[in-house]
């Protein structure tokens, strides 16, 4: 296991390589100079040009990105043009935590639904629960994000009143934004169950339990369902990452003020050494997030070969 553990470290490696580069030229990539949005509208060519000698830009590529890695590595990530302020301290201050709470909250979500839905439709394979959840699932594939979360807020906060329209802090403020966030989550969820709960009910050691007079509860969930969870770990370990930074969105439409929001806020002020270091904090956790996965491998099935 451990040196498992360490070849999977190494081999993140090229990855971050690739994530840091990406993030850098993003830089360079999109439209207008960094150096005259950083000096002002009223900074003059001398101005401008001391500013790009201030930021390295006036320096070859390859030492402009080793010094970019260098400082990441050392917690910096440039100073805010908005605010002044260290970008990591911008980050981690708050909404690097209402993030990552919102995406736990609605990948929790996501699982416990999609589960549910997946393995209630395997058991009853062509049945009309069956063909409702799959029905559901789609319709919960096909709504979009933006839309979901309006339609929460006018039925649940304008309409009926029992939660609030936006904001973070309580349980209260959790639920809209975690539907919102789970539900496509909770479909993708629920077919992938479906679908692997159905190839391993069929595989011969299921009949073979069967055979000894195993009840449907201890088939189902202690010999179909954990062998049925790999594809499933994946999926719920691709969904956590991609919540970390797509939960922009969600985060605009209810006011949220995590990372989502802190990029649009960013990128509408051409902020962008904060735009630069969110992106490579979220890149950075989706990496993780799927290196982790990889040990839940071995922990589901120990029967997995890790040499």
């Amino acid at each position: 296991m451990f040196v498992f553990i360490l070849r999977r470290l190494f081999q993140t490696i090229p990855v971050m390589i690739g994530v840091t580069l990406a993030v850098f030229l993003m830089m360079h990539l999109i439209p207008g100079d960094a150096a005259k949005i950083m000096a002002g509208e009223n900074a003059n060519p001398d101005q401008i040009e001391q500013m790009r000698e201030n930021l390295g830009l006036n320096d070859p590529l390859h030492i402009q990105y080793l010094r970019f890695v260098t400082n990441a590595v050392q917690g910096d990530l440039g100073n805010s043009i908005r605010t002044s302020r260290p970008v990591t301290e911008e980050i981690f201050s708050s909404r690097f935590a209402i993030t990552v709470q919102l995406a736990l909250i609605g990948t929790a979500a996501a699982v416990l639904l999609g589960l549910v839905a997946g393995i209630i439709s395997a058991t009853r394979k062509y049945s009309a629960a069956d063909v409702g959840i799959m029905l559901v699932a789609l319709l919960g594939l096909s709504l979009p994000n933006f839309w979901l979360g309006i339609m929460l807020i006018y039925l649940f906060s304008v309409n009926l009143g029992w939660l609030p329209v936006a904001g973070w802090g309580t349980w209260e403020h959790m639920i809209l934004p975690a539907i919102t966030l789970g539900t496509g989550g909770a479909a993708i969820i629920a077919r992938m169950t479906r679908s692997s709960m159905l190839e391993v009910l069929n595989q011969d050691f299921i009949r073979t339990a069967y055979a000894k007079g195993v009840s449907d509860k201890v088939v189902i969930y202690k010999h179909a369902l954990r062998n049925a969870l790999i594809p499933v770990v994946t999926v719920v370990g691709l969904q956590f990452g991609g919540l970390l930074g797509g939960a922009v969105i969600t985060e605009t439409v209810f006011a949220i003020n995590g990372l989502g929001r802190l990029i649009i806020d960013s990128i509408r002020a051409h902020d962008f050494p904060m735009v630069q270091g969110t992106i490579l904090v979220c890149a950075v956790l989706f990496v993780l997030v799927n290196f982790l996965v990889d040990i839940t491998y071995r922990l589901i099935n120990k029967r997995i070969d890790l040499n």
